[in-house]
């Protein structure tokens, strides 16, 4: 009896034993992916792994010391992202490459303006009714003439996707494309995605979120140190085994025990805190060998509460208790004076010195305590403190004077971690910790957190993972426009219970 089986599409896009090399480290080593049309096609590993770089050589970033690349079956090799793009390859990058003061049509079309037209008014006119016409073509609704800047993240979003698209593009690289997105704008770009995608088309999609990969995927290609792992098909394959691959060991899940112990006074206290754009009336209490979380929609007001707690916003009514003191905090180094140290959501605004090394990057809030005798700063012991860290948190960096910028997103969080461990604060507050974390060593910072819990720091998580809420926080505190809408015990709390009052104020002003 003959057999029928079909054999699967020829690659639409296929990376044959590519390798790139920077200064100190092999960034890529006889990588390989084989992307077929008309599917999606998740690229998975750690931070360092090599995605990001693997992406920049199909976007023409970065040309390849060796390998091939084919696109269609035949040779593909950009000579810049001009030339890939013109070739059908477009990347959406984690942190998007728009301009906030253009409108969306002169984003979509920057350098590519409409000629033609015989004045600028019209050329302009033309631009808009293109933007117009791709924007309609994936179901976005928003008006072409509108500025970034006043776009949510989700609709800027979008229109890196309508600026791809107006490319003519084949294969779609979107690198971290959920990280800002709350449920439902998920759920739309997923619809989005769905659409794009044609017997003649494909997207390549990383991430470090295994239940979108699961949701939104066919097959996935796992990498570790630069270099392909495995194939896999996404329904044939279960998340753990997944994870193995990517780590190469395996990853505890135990819930945290339930039953710890939490000391009776106060580490931090705060009173009726209100600020003029959003916060109002905000109070609560952290104590000593607790992880408190704060859950809540985007523009709940998390963020800003940290950031008024630490005096990075100006409070117009409320105050700040350290250890049962009213402390007056008004800039930031005031609160690291208090003993509060702060990892913000914004890692390279305000976390980082890009152009600075590991380093130094990890002494900076600490550095009076690297002050010998004579005044002078003690380099040693700085590279002792750094090194420690560097091992502890596994960040991978060919060494300590490595330019912070050149490392990946997720070592770059873990630089502004090792920051403040080294600053040995009584009270941490950590705004998305774990954002462009790998699923790796997302398991190490947890059990890191509760190891400070359990030496008897007091932590404030901010996440908007539901599950690391969950998995962290002894407490949790849920906020809705800019005001505590509820708080809930270790066992109360639940995905149910957190949305309820995320959403209470907005249902009842229904």
């Amino acid at each position: 009896m003959t057999s029928t089986t079909t054999a699967p599409p020829r690659p639409l896009l296929e990376v044959v034993g590519v390798s790139k090399s920077f200064p100190g480290v092999r960034a890529l080593d006889h990588a390989e992916l084989r992307v077929r049309p008309g599917e999606v096609h998740a690229l998975v590993g750690e931070n360092g792994a090599g995605k990001s770089t693997l992406m920049r050589v199909l976007g023409g970033i970065y040309r390849p010391d060796e390998g091939e690349m084919l696109l269609d079956g035949a040779p593909y090799a950009p000579a810049g992202p001009a030339e890939a793009q013109a070739a059908g390859i477009s990347l959406i990058h984690q942190e998007l490459n728009l301009v906030p003061d253009l409108t969306v049509a002169q984003n979509i079309f920057l350098g590519r303006e409409p000629r033609g037209s015989r004045t600028r008014l019209l050329a302009e006119r033309r631009a808009v009714e293109r933007a117009g016409r791709i924007l309609a073509s994936i179901g976005v609704d928003i008006d072409p003439r509108t500025p970034v800047s006043r776009l949510a993240i989700a609709n800027q979003q979008m229109v890196e996707i309508a600026k791809a698209i107006s490319f003519d593009a084949r294969v779609l690289v979107m690198d971290e494309p959920t990280a800002a997105l709350t449920g439902h704008e998920v759920e739309r770009l997923f619809g989005l995605i769905r659409r794009f995608v044609t017997a003649s088309t494909a997207v390549i999609y990383i991430s470090h979120r295994m239940a979108e990969i699961r949701e939104i995927t066919q097959r996935i290609t796992v990498m570790r140190d630069g270099r392909f792992v495995d194939e896999q098909a996404t329904a044939g394959t279960s998340t753990r085994e997944t994870i193995r691959l990517m780590v190469g060991r395996e990853i505890a899940d135990d819930l945290r025990p339930s039953t710890k112990h939490v000391a009776d006074r106060t580490a931090l206290e705060v009173r009726g805190v209100s600020t003029a754009a959003l916060l109002r009336d905000v109070s609560f209490v952290l104590r000593p060998g607790e992880v408190l979380g704060f859950a809540g929609l985007v523009g709940a007001g998390r963020s800003e509460l940290a950031r008024a707690i630490v005096g990075a916003d100006p409070r117009t009514a409320g105050e700040v208790l350290v250890g049962g003191e009213v402390r007056d905090i008004r800039t930031p180094a005031d609160a690291v004076r208090a003993g509060i140290g702060y990892l913000s959501e914004d890692r390279k605004r305000d976390g980082l010195v890009l152009d600075d090394t590991v380093r130094r990057n990890i002494s900076l809030a600490s550095l009076p305590a690297f002050r010998g005798r004579s005044g002078l700063i003690r380099d040693a012991r700085i590279s002792a403190v750094a090194d420690r860290y560097v091992r502890t948190l596994r960040i991978k960096t060919p060494g300590l004077d490595q330019v912070v910028r050149n490392l990946s997103g997720g070592n770059q969080q873990k630089v502004v971690l090792a920051k403040w461990l080294a600053r040995n604060c009584d009270i941490l507050i950590f705004d998305e910790p774990t954002r462009g974390i790998d699923v790796g060593t997302k398991q190490e910072i947890y059990t890191l957190l509760e190891s400070l819990a359990d030496n008897g720091s007091a932590i404030m998580v901010i996440s908007s993972e539901m599950e690391e809420v969950l998995r962290l926080s002894d407490r949790v505190v849920v906020m809705c426009n800019g005001a505590v809408s509820g708080e809930l015990t270790r066992e109360a709390a639940s995905a149910e219970s957190i949305m309820e009052l995320a959403t209470a104020f907005k249902r009842d002003a229904a």
